[in-house]
């Protein structure tokens, strides 16, 4: 996850939750399974380094669902069904970054899945490649050679797989959103 530039140096971590911890919302057609962050009356145990909010969301069609402006940022992703948002359909594989301070409704017109989340701004530009974050693009490059050299440690319960770095000449580019809503 990204972080503020002050903790972006931090020691890493690891946490697992297995999904009977995580929070389920279920009602009127909408099922939310919290995983970090608070929405739907209902909070996740993840604790994180900064306010968070990430759901999974299942609507059934027909169902609405009304996301609050709680967080600074939020955004939404599809990934099945159609949803509708302000009189427009959208489908799967869309990015909707909703307008700050403004309460949304989300209607299925079709069962619908999508991610939901946000949190706190991060105080600057942030830079993705592969699995690494930062607002530094050296710092990246850095990160890369880290890795081609084994010199990160595995994850806690596996030790047993290691996914080579991505062969690929792309650079580390500035993380963007996409279609900015109502």
């Amino acid at each position: 996850m990204a972080l503020s530039e002050e903790q972006e140096e931090s020691d890493p971590a690891f946490v697992h939750h297995g999904s009977d911890e995580l929070p389920i919302v279920a009602a009127d057609g909408i099922r939310a399974r919290l995983i970090a962050g608070e929405a739907f009356g209902a909070r996740s145990p993840l604790k994180t380094p900064s306010e968070t909010l990430y759901a999974d969301v299942q609507l059934a069609a027909g169902a609405q669902v009304q996301i609050e402006p709680t967080y600074d940022e939020r955004a939404l992703y599809t990934i099945a069904g159609e949803i509708e948002v302000a009189g427009d359909a959208f489908g799967p594989s869309q990015l909707l970054v909703l307008r700050s301070g403004d309460p949304i409704r989300v209607r299925a017109t079709a069962d619908a899945q999508f991610m939901l989340f946000g949190g706190a701004p991060m105080g600057g530009p942030r830079y993705i490649w592969w699995n690494f974050v930062s607002s530094r693009p050296e710092r990246i490059e850095q990160a890369k050679e880290e890795w081609a050299r084994g010199r990160f440690d595995t994850v806690p319960g596996d030790v047993e797989e290691f996914i080579p770095l991505p062969v690929t000449q792309e650079k580390p580019r500035r993380a963007t959103g996409a279609v900015f809503y109502p």
